[in-house]
C-alpha cells in the first residue's frame, strides 16, 4: 500500500499494458487517474471489475496529443486529488508499413501519439510535482533498442522517448525521477494488430524465455520504477523482453 493517499495519472490506460499499470497502482492503494481518447465503455467496464480494490479510479478523457486537452486533464486531476505523484506516459500505437510506403501522415500521427504526448503530459504535470517530488515512468519498446523493419516511425519514436527520458532526469533530479519501461513482446490489442499483417507475428522462438509477457508483468517494472524501492534509479531503461534484447 506504498501508494495510499497518493494521485497516479496513467494515460492510455483501458487497454493493455496501461490498464495492467492502474490495476497495480489501484492495489496500491492510489488514486488512478485513467486516461482514455473517447472511449467511455471501456473506462465504465474497468471501472465495475475493479470496484473491489482499495485505490480509487478516475476517469481523464482527453487526446493526449492536444495541448490544451492534457494541460486541462493533469491540472483537473491534481486539483481533484490535492496532489500528483506519478505520470505514467504508456498511449501509443504503432503501423506495420514498408518505410518507402510510409507517408507524412503516417509519420506525424505515430510521432505525435508515442512522442509528442510524452513531452506535454510532462510539460503539464511536471510543475505539479516539484514541491513534494514525484516520479515519471515513460512507455519506449525493445525495439527503440533493436530497430525493425518496416516500423520506422514507431521506433523512432520510442527512441525519443528513451532520449527524453534521460534529458528529463537530468533536469529534474533529485526531486522528480524519471525513468522509462521498453517492454518486449506483450499480450495487448497493438501486438495483436500488428500480427494480423502477414510475416509480421512476433515469434516466440527469439525470446529465449519462449512466451510473450503478460500485461502484468510489464506492469510491475512500473510499479517499481515509481516506488521508493527504485530511489537510486534515474534516468534508466528497465527492458523486460524475456532475453529477446540482452545488453
Amino acid at each position: 500500500m506504498e501508494f495510499a493517499g497518493k494521485t497516479v495519472l496513467v494515460t492510455g490506460a483501458v487497454t493493455g499494458i496501461g490498464r495492467a499499470a492502474a490495476e497495480a497502482f489501484l492495489r496500491e492503494g492510489a488514486t488512478v487517474g485513467v486516461n482514455h481518447p473517447g472511449q467511455p465503455a471501456l473506462f465504465a467496464g474497468m471501472a465495475d471489475e475493479l470496484r473491489d480494490l482499495p485505490g480509487k479510479l478516475v476517469e481523464c478523457e482527453a487526446d493526449v496529443c492536444d495541448a490544451a486537452g492534457v494541460q486541462r486533464m493533469v491540472d483537473g486531476l491534481a486539483k481533484a486529488t490535492g496532489r500528483l505523484d506519478v505520470l505514467v506516459n504508456n498511449a501509443g500505437i504503432s503501423q506495420v508499413k514498408p518505410f518507402l510506403e510510409t507517408t507524412e501522415d503516417d509519420w506525424n500521427r505515430i510521432i505525435d501519439t508515442d512522442l509528442k504526448s510524452v513531452f506535454l503530459c510532462c510539460r503539464a504535470a511536471i510543475p505539479h510535482m516539484r514541491a513534494q517530488g514525484g516520479a515519471i515512468v515513460n512507455i519506449a519498446s525493445e525495439l527503440a533498442l533493436s530497430g525493425r523493419a518496416h516500423f520506422a516511425p514507431y521506433t523512432a519514436a520510442k527512441g525519443g522517448v528513451i532520449s527524453l527520458t534521460r534529458s528529463l532526469a537530468r533536469e529534474f533530479a533529485p526531486s522528480i525521477r524519471v525513468n522509462a519501461v521498453a517492454p518486449g513482446p506483450t499480450h495487448t490489442p497493438m501486438l495483436e494488430k500488428e500480427a494480423q499483417v502477414p510475416g509480421h507475428e512476433e515469434d516466440v522462438n527469439e525470446i529465449p524465455l519462449g512466451r510473450y509477457a503478460d500485461p502484468s508483468e510489464i506492469a510491475q517494472s512500473i510499479l517499481f520504477l515509481a516506488s521508493s524501492r527504485a530511489s537510486f534509479f534515474c534516468g534508466d531503461v528497465v527492458s523486460p523482453n524475456g532475453g529477446a534484447v540482452m545488453r
